[in-house]
């Protein structure tokens, strides 16, 4: 079978966007985007990534010519949507750790103009103990400093040379926290005042919100697409066919530079994102997040299993329309249609989204996404959210293990072990709680007490929120006496009451 290499060849344009991060994620949505607009507008430009982390994929992909096939699939008015491109807008990638100098060369390329990254939520952190004189910086921010700091030596601190960063990583206001961390080291290396003026005045850090579900390379399917596509790509990245990126930006709008618009791609140019980022964090993660705890101790493994599963189902649907949306501002009937495609979306029957994979770091992710929703709805209506608050005694229950293997904690389900991801704080403290042990209603009591009073958690001491402890408590005893599935049923029943 032929390669990828020999029907597609690499396009030479000027490498205008620097991408720190080469995973299935930027490549389904960034490299997607520049692709095509490379192919409708006047915009001709290549993306040159940096590998952020000493192991990647760089040398694969390189390997390949930076070639790679998308695959778009899903259901639009009904019917089944299938989308193949061939993406050109990757030139390289450049490894730091082996390749530094040629990293610091791309600083001196007067086309560059945009740098994009998704270096994980963890990514934009500031990392104590960094060096100008590293090579390279361990953390991005610190790599960002030295790059900036090396193009500005080299173009004089030319203003027109400032760069406009676009970063997807998934927190709040990510591009101020980026520029907040860059100025930082830029204070404690002892950076020429003129230097921090410069990434103050002729650099924008702009905030974005990124939604598309990329489930990445379709290892069961890959064969059978080859046999489709009449070629051999090991760099295959399957996505949904919904997109939207929220761009936010301090100075400008860059709409000129970058014209999506004129390529027919859902992205936005705001200086206000808050609305977006609200009402997908809320609705889309928080629906997520509510629902795949439960339904994974229920027996169900993926997110369209939920879909299909009634009572699982009931359950988001539920939560989403009587509890998530009346807790927000905003237009109702707007919010409610944007529910309705959401749930929509996760009836796709080609994306193969794990419940384990989106249960990684779930207590930071109910903080974000569901505690919002919770406190808003008990500061409106003076009430507990049931199904929201049954969530939160599902994610308890979820974290129920003593035993750690490697970087995780080992818990059961019908028998077999499955693994429980988060920082090594959170674990420890669960395998805590739990080593203790007792009957069904004593453990519920004290892992309701000991969980919803870490205020370095929530950011605050969430039994001081009157009868959630108590109520939490009740459903992490009913969990384990009667089961989550019969929990749950018991809980539609009386919330439709």
């Amino acid at each position: 079978m032929k390669n990828i290499t020999d029907v597609e060849t690499t396009i030479i344009r000027p490498e205008r966007i620097l991408q720190f991060g080469e995973g299935n994620f930027l490549r389904a949505f960034v490299d997607w985007m520049v692709d095509i607009l490379n192919e409708k507008t006047s915009f001709i430009g290549n993306i040159v990534v940096a590998q952020p982390l000493s192991g990647g994929m760089g040398e694969m992909i390189n390997a390949q010519k930076d070639l790679y096939t998308t695959i778009l699939r899903g259901v639009q008015n009904g019917k089944t949507v299938e989308e193949y491109r061939r993406i050109t807008s990757i030139s390289r990638v450049v490894n730091p750790y082996e390749q530094h100098e040629e990293y610091m060369r791309i600083a001196e390329n007067a086309d560059l103009r945009f740098v994009v990254s998704n270096t994980t939520e963890a990514g934009i952190a500031y990392h104590e103990g960094e060096t100008l004189d590293d090579k390279p910086q361990a953390s991005f921010p610190g790599k960002v400093t030295a790059f900036l700091y090396h193009r500005f030596q080299h173009f004089g601190g030319d203003a027109a040379k400032g760069l406009v960063f676009i970063p997807c990583e998934l927190i709040d206001k990510n591009g101020d926290a980026l520029r907040e961390i860059v100025l930082r080291h830029a204070h404690e290396w002892h950076l020429c005042d003129s230097f921090i003026r410069w990434v103050e005045d002729c650099n924008d850090f702009c905030n974005s919100l990124v939604d598309r579900i990329v489930p990445g390379y379709p290892r069961e399917e890959a064969e059978a697409i080859w046999d489709k596509l009449g070629y051999r790509d090991n760099l295959l990245d399957t996505a949904e066919i919904f997109h939207l990126w929220v761009i936010e930006c301090h100075k400008k709008t860059y709409a000129d530079e970058l014209p999506f618009d004129k390529a027919g791609l859902n992205v936005v140019w705001t200086d206000d994102m808050s609305f977006y980022r609200t009402r997908k964090v809320r609705i889309l993660n928080g629906a997520h997040t509510m629902s795949v705890l439960a339904a994974w101790q229920a027996g169900l493994d993926t997110v369209e299993e939920c879909t299909k599963d009634p009572l699982v189902s009931a359950f988001m649907k539920k939560g989403v329309f009587t509890e998530i949306i009346p807790s927000m501002d905003g237009d109702k009937d707007e919010l409610e249609k944007y529910a309705a495609d959401v749930l929509e979306r996760f009836a796709n029957p080609y994306i193969r989204h794990m419940l384990l994979s989106i249960s990684l770091n779930s207590i930071s992710k109910f903080k974000t996404r569901n505690l919002p929703s919770l406190l808003g709805y008990f500061k409106k209506k003076g009430s507990q959210p049931c199904l929201l608050v049954f969530s939160l005694a599902a994610l308890i229950s979820f974290y129920r293990g003593t035993e750690r293997e490697g970087t995780t904690l080992k818990g059961e389900r019908n028998g077999m072990t499955y693994p429980i991801n988060d920082s090594p704080e959170v674990l420890d403290r669960f395998a805590g709680l739990y080593a203790e042990g007792g009957n069904p209603q004593t453990m519920a009591v004290r892992l309701a007490s000991g969980v919803l009073s870490e205020s370095a958690w929530w950011g605050q001491d969430l039994t001081t929120v009157e009868g959630l402890e108590v109520l939490t408590a009740g459903y992490l005893e009913k969990i384990w006496t009667h089961g989550v599935r019969k929990t749950m049923e018991e809980l539609i029943q009386a919330t439709s009451a």
